[in-house]
């Protein structure tokens, strides 16, 4: 059965996960901004935190840095020359439009990684597209640079942070000093950045506005093949498309070690950081048949980089949605920001100063919510379900009263108090039929429900039912967190 997104869309603005856009008040808000609801906020924060423990599972650590900066630390990162995307616009109606993005609107199977804005022109001229809203022709490909500008007190030109990379990268000096003068070492960073997008669609997946977190390691040339963690993530298998691959062949699937063997991965180190991007995926609940890892091609990637691949999201609506980039940036940024800043940023390797290379993982936070989201929604013959990872979902269970009378309601409070104070996220209901509340908070992603009846009061057990099955088990209240702490974690056999 096709699904509809504006279907989807619309269970998540009914049930409080994401609205906009942003200010809907005013004429119907301006695309690319977002507000997350009150599950929506909740879900953000279980996703974060889930990477932020994988981060510093494996050494990193976590620092916090301004989304301001001057002027001159985006002409060394190269950000206000290069930070560009492929632009065109209606020659009829002025409407402007992303090219790779337009081209995969209207036919996501084309491959439009890696081409030349020529490349780009003659695509859109093989394919006849028109502006989408009054069919006028389209101009031909030119660069839009994507950075944010604002005004620092009178008169000091500065920018809005693209990315979190490079405001993490300016406090090197003081991260060599933090970890003992030791490398490799590795930090990341949880923040927001911003980009002027052209004619933003797709709801989260594309922002002006949104929340990154990025991890940097920082490693000598020499010690990429040296890394402790490789042993952790060698027989890891991943579903790997490299860039020789895309134009003739399949993905394959291969361990990292296979991968280092055969020369599709270049060193232990850059292999482990695919292996802990992996592994955070499979921690926020996703199918592994749904991911991919893609490579770009060396005419796609930025020219220092010395590779550079994506982890991608299978999405029904959207094709293939990278949600991570993995790169290995060689020591370009730390000697470009030496070069402008006027600062020696090379440390001691083995008698003699050395600039170390970066290893970058980069997620967007804002399009795993919305992955997480569409990849749990299904559609049943009776009810609309939100099948969230129960560990993941923002109200782990809803405590019902069967009827608001002889004092139900008021055991149905107690029992809602009691696991709060075990640290549930519960909530009551007790609004329409019990069906009725059953269905709503199965749209919601709630994945149990208890029902507080008569035997309730006789025994102090009540029922316990799981979202997904519609099984029901009698529990003593006394039991419900243990037997909670087994559901989350899928060891209980409803």
């Amino acid at each position: 059965m096709k699904r509809s997104y504006d279907k989807l869309a619309s269970l998540f603005k009914r049930k409080g996960y994401v609205w906009g856009p942003s200010p809907e008040i005013y004429e119907g808000g301006v695309s690319g901004f977002y507000d997350l609801g009150p599950l929506g906020t909740i879900l953000w924060h279980n996703v974060a935190n889930t990477i932020r423990m994988n981060y510093f599972e494996e050494g990193f650590y976590e620092i916090t840095s301004p989304l301001i900066m001057p002027k001159k630390v985006w002409e060394a990162s190269g950000h206000l020359g290069g930070f560009t995307d492929p632009l065109t616009k209606c020659a009829k109606c002025g409407a402007v439009y992303r090219v790779d993005k337009l081209i995969l609107e209207l036919f996501p199977n084309e491959k439009v990684e890696g081409l030349t804005y020529k490349e780009y022109d003659e695509k859109i001229s093989k394919l006849k597209i028109k502006c989408l809203s009054c069919k006028g022709p389209l101009t031909n490909t030119v660069p839009q640079n994507m950075m944010l500008k604002t005004t620092v007190g009178l008169n000091t030109e500065a920018y809005l942070r693209p990315e979190t990379a490079t405001t993490t990268y300016l406090q090197f000096k003081r991260y060599y000093e933090f970890f003992r003068r030791k490398l490799p070492f590795g930090v990341f960073q949880l923040g927001k950045a911003f980009r002027n997008e052209i004619s933003p669609r797709q709801g989260l997946i594309r922002t002006r506005e949104f929340n990154q977190a990025e991890a940097q390691l920082f490693i000598f040339k020499k010690d990429k093949n040296k890394w402790d963690a490789w042993n952790k993530f060698k027989d890891f298998k991943l579903n790997l498309y490299p860039y020789k691959l895309q134009e003739k062949g399949k993905p394959k699937v291969m361990s990292l070690s296979e991968a280092i063997k055969n020369k599709c991965l270049q060193n232990k180190a850059y292999a482990s950081c695919l292996g802990i991007a992996y592994k955070i995926m499979l921690d926020l609940g996703f199918d592994p048949k749904k991911l991919r890892f893609r490579q770009h091609f060396p005419n796609e990637r930025a020219f220092y980089a010395l590779d550079a691949w994506d982890l991608e999201w299978r999405s029904e609506f959207f094709g293939w949605i990278e949600v991570c980039g993995i790169h290995d940036r060689s020591d370009y940024d730390l000697k470009q920001h030496s070069k402008y800043s006027g600062q020696d940023l090379s440390v001691q390797a083995n008698g003699k100063k050395e600039i170390p290379h970066i290893l970058e993982i980069a997620f967007g936070v804002e399009r795993l919510v919305y992955c997480l989201l569409e990849q749990s929604y299904d559609e049943e013959d009776k009810r609309t379900v939100l099948r969230l990872p129960p560990h993941m979902a923002p109200v782990k269970v809803m405590v019902l009263p069967l009827v608001t009378k002889d004092g139900l309601d008021k055991k149905a409070k107690e029992v809602e108090a009691f696991l709060l104070d075990e640290d549930f996220y519960a909530e009551y209901d007790d609004t329409g039929s019990i069906g009725r509340r059953y269905r709503r908070a199965d749209e919601a992603g709630v994945p149990f429900c208890i029902t507080i009846d008569h035997q309730t009061l006789e025994d102090d057990s009540v029922t316990l039912r799981d979202r997904d099955s519609m099984k029901q088990l009698r529990v003593d209240i006394s039991e419900l967190p243990e037997f909670l702490d087994m559901a989350l974690a899928g060891e209980l056999d409803f």
